[in-house]
């Protein structure tokens, strides 16, 4: 072969199984470095500051042209590239398609798809199905907020919305603490049946009580986890009152949630966040107020208020400032906290290099060949 051979690795779904994709405890080890390398600076992601989310292809609600897609519900093409250094040292970008009709055809919701590239040369290095591998990193990163944020001891997780997130969410939390029960809520309850379905074969140690109302879910709760997708209106997003909680209780959006202003506005309230310069990115992108125009995950609320003069912006603490000891994580027991997820492409970029990693190692997956001499050097 010449020197300018190039090949890449593909891993199928199974393949990255095998791999360990699905492996919750390594996952969010390895979030947690990716958030102290955000806070050390060791990455970029897209945009002139380094902090956006991504590039979205997003529809009109009519079209002139037959063969063009309108809006919908999660409709959209996102492509998500970053740098990450660190153990990493690697870049990347995920690519998807997104559009809740697929669930009629029994389909994700979005579809997704990841290349992993050598940072010097840019040469790709693996792609890779990468469903499981976003739906992984997500959830591991509440895990890193419960390891460091959740009351010691923390046993009983609210689900709010028993999909995806719900799922690799509860996974993550069992990873860090010791979880004996989960109060499952859905809008739909074959849904919430299902995940009980679920978690008896992954988490049979883990009581599984499905909830006819929102406010049973979360009375009690240890962990309150939202991961409710769907339209951008706060008149939808799931509320949790905040006479519904107990002291002491961990709140992690990574999807739409409402929470009470004054909750978010009490100066004994933790808030925190992955990346905040991803939210100020998200508002100036599409407009303020951010909690309105692009996301009901809690986090774009943190940055309206803080746009209106309500807020201080100190009192909103990237989460890998604690494990750096730049700033204090919990401060009591029963001191409420609140954790929004955005989810970045760094995380992918993290969580990938060890999957490929992995099944170099074991030698899994398919070596596709790029080319032996480039054509147009």
């Amino acid at each position: 072969m010449s020197d300018t051979a190039l090949s890449l690795l593909y891993l199928s779904e199974p393949d990255a199984v095998a791999a360990g994709v699905t492996d919750m405890a390594p996952c969010v080890e390895a979030m947690d470095e990716t958030l102290q390398l955000l806070q050390l600076g060791d990455y970029r992601m897209g945009g002139k500051l380094g902090n956006s989310h991504g590039a979205m292809v997003m529809f009109a609600e009519t079209s002139e042209f037959p063969n063009m897609p309108t809006d919908g519900p999660d409709r959209r093409f996102m492509a998500m590239p970053a740098y990450l250094g660190g153990s990493f040292d690697n870049a990347g970008v995920k690519w998807y398609g997104s559009n809740m009709e697929n669930r009629d055809k029994g389909l994700p919701r979005s579809i997704h798809v990841f290349v992993l590239n050598d940072k010097d040369t840019g040469a790709p290095k693996m792609i890779m199905s990468a469903n499981l591998l976003s739906a992984y990193r997500t959830g591991a990163v509440p895990g890193v907020g419960a390891k460091y944020l959740a009351r010691p001891g923390s046993e009983v997780v609210s689900i709010i919305g028993p999909g995806v997130m719900g799922k690799t969410g509860l996974e993550a939390y069992a990873a860090v603490c010791p979880i004996t029960r989960a109060q499952v809520y859905g809008r739909r309850k074959v849904t919430a049946e299902a995940y009980k379905e679920w978690a008896a074969e992954r988490l049979p140690d883990i009581e599984i009580v499905v909830c006819d109302t929102l406010e049973e879910s979360v009375r009690g709760a240890d962990i309150i986890h939202s991961g409710v997708s769907g339209l951008v209106d706060p008149a939808v997003y799931p509320h949790v009152l905040t006479e519904w909680l107990k002291p002491g209780a961990f709140i992690c959006s990574v999807a739409n949630l409402k929470l009470d202003d004054e909750l978010l506005l009490d100066p004994k309230t933790g808030l925190f966040i992955d990346n905040i310069g991803m939210y100020f990115d998200w508002q100036e992108e599409f407009g303020y107020p951010a909690y309105e125009t692009t996301t009901g995950i809690i986090g774009t609320r943190f940055v309206d208020l803080i746009h209106d003069g309500l807020l201080d912006q100190d009192r909103v603490v990237n989460i890998g400032d604690v494990p750096l000891g730049r700033k204090p994580g919990r401060t009591s027991d029963d001191q409420i906290i609140v954790f929004s997820v955005g989810g970045m492409p760094i995380e992918d970029v993290a969580w990938s290099t060890v999957v490929y990693r992995k099944a170099k190692e074991l030698g899994i997956g398919v070596e596709l060949p790029f080319w032996d001499v480039p054509a147009l050097a």
